[in-house]
């Protein structure tokens, strides 16, 4: 058996899978949009692997301010694998109920911005949570999820609810139940997980949406940007600039922390 083309095939039946959610990328793409041009941000978060996701939003080339990326340390820093800050701490974290509203008490939350929580599983109680306070506080939440897979896992919740429950708009990155999507022959489970591949494609299609309506609405975004299209002073320019739009923006979630909202 050709395991590798297997997985590439595989692979593209997710792109297709995408493929059939325009219409849904398209709102997402719209609600982020709003809230960039408000001059307010688009808050990602993810544990886990799923920070893959928030870090392909941002920052890197091809990317532009006005996303907030939330990556704690403590539910993602993997590569120790046991020990110190091992891979057991970081599973048992993500499931503690009352660190979304810790993480969440450093920023000013406006209604103006928007979130994307990302959870392939969506039953971890720490995404659960970010999305729900999230929207408590009248923010409009994006998800990107397995659907698949969380229709066959149970929530880490008592009253059950998962992801979705708590989302104004689901994506779906198109991977099986499991995740894994290669069965080999005498090996007792699959291997060669897709959500991460159907995540990327999902955030830079939206990537690609929010900066076509941004530059029609005439606030065309600062892309960071390799040397090898530009030259090398204006790849730097940009990079300044994308890095200190991004600061701006970041100082109006720090302003009013702990003050009593009138």
């Amino acid at each position: 058996m050709n395991v590798i083309r297997e997985y590439i095939t595989k692979s593209r039946s997710l792109i297709d899978t995408i493929a059939a959610q325009e219409e849904i990328i398209q709102q997402a793409s719209s609600v982020f949009a709003s809230s960039i041009l408000k001059d307010r941000m688009v808050h990602v978060f993810g544990s886990g692997h799923s920070r893959i996701m928030v870090e392909e939003m941002w920052p890197r080339y091809g990317s532009f301010p006005g996303f907030n990326p939330i990556v704690e340390l403590s539910l993602t820093f993997h590569n120790l694998v046991v020990g110190a800050n091992g891979q057991r701490q970081a599973m048992f974290l993500e499931n503690v109920s009352g660190l979304a509203e810790r993480i969440l008490r450093n920023f000013d939350i406006s209604s103006d911005d928007s979130a994307l929580i990302i959870s392939s599983s969506g039953t971890n109680i720490v995404p659960v949570e970010m999305a729900e306070l999230f929207q408590r506080k009248k923010v409009k939440v994006v998800s990107i999820l397995t659907k698949l897979h969380s229709d066959k896992s149970d929530s880490k919740r008592n009253d059950g609810k998962k992801l979705s429950d708590f989302s104004d708009l689901v994506l779906d990155t198109g991977a099986p139940v499991g995740d894994s999507m290669i069965t080999i022959p005498w090996l007792e489970t699959p291997v060669s997980p897709g959500s991460s591949v159907g995540g990327i494609v999902l955030i830079n299609s939206i990537k690609a949406e929010v900066a076509r309506l941004l530059t029609e609405a005439g606030r065309p975004p600062v892309v960071l940007t390799a040397p090898s299209l530009v030259g090398k002073d204006r790849a730097m320019q940009l990079f300044e600039q994308a890095y200190d739009e991004h600061a701006h923006r970041l100082a109006k979630l720090y302003q009013h922390v702990g003050e009593t909202k009138k």
